[in-house]
């Protein structure tokens, strides 16, 4: 062979499929001859799920969650608790806690932490939108700040309730059932379902 692969459109694949996060060159080798061994049809289907996934896919205007129009299915649910929100970093949190189900509250997507090592700054998150929409709801609202215990969230957390504490609104934070440095999205089930129902009053 001229090169490492026979084909110049297997090596795009796989150059494509490797470009993925946890995808070694071996993985992505092994799914592109899958895909090639799949009825065209499937493949097609498979595509065409990812171009609408890149270029149909929108976030929510209330919580910047994933949806598939103005607003996500959490935010449109009417039985829902919309007076209590509660703030993570990314939409696989939602998902997370949405699987306990143990909270019937709306959510609020930041899109990050604030990570100054990163470069990432709190005007690079949804922060300002989040003041606006707890501004909005009044004192009687509660706030649950349900970001990682790494010294990032933490760092997160105190500058978020900084710029809500003048809104008057209940904040709170998940119990310690999660260990200093957990990661929402690797938490059980049980585990982030019982922290969030002992949520405590965030103290700064």
């Amino acid at each position: 062979m001229p090169g490492r692969y026979p084909s110049k459109l297997l090596e795009d694949a796989v150059e494509a499929i490797g470009s993925l996060p946890g995808v070694g060159r071996k993985s992505a080798l092994r799914l592109a001859l899958h895909l090639l061994r799949q009825p065209g049809e499937h493949v097609h289907r498979f595509t065409e799920a990812i171009n609408h996934l890149s270029d149909d896919v929108r976030y929510c205007r209330e919580c910047m969650m994933i949806a598939d129009g103005d607003v996500c299915a959490i935010c449109a649910d009417k039985t829902r608790d919309h007076r209590t929100v509660c703030v993570v970093e990314s939409v696989r949190d939602v998902m997370s806690i949405e699987e306990t189900g143990q909270y019937r509250g709306v959510y609020h997507v930041l899109g990050g932490i604030i990570s100054p090592i990163d470069g990432i700054a709190p005007s690079d998150l949804t922060i300002r939108q989040l003041v606006e929409r707890v501004q909005a709801l009044g004192p009687d609202a509660e706030v649950i700040l349900a970001l990682s215990g790494d010294v990032e969230g933490e760092t997160t957390a105190f500058y978020i309730y900084r710029q809500i504490a003048p809104a008057g609104v209940r904040v709170s934070t998940l119990a310690r059932g999660l260990g200093f440095g957990d990661d929402l999205e690797y938490a059980d089930s049980l585990t982030l379902g019982r922290a969030l129902v002992n949520r405590q009053i965030f103290k700064p």
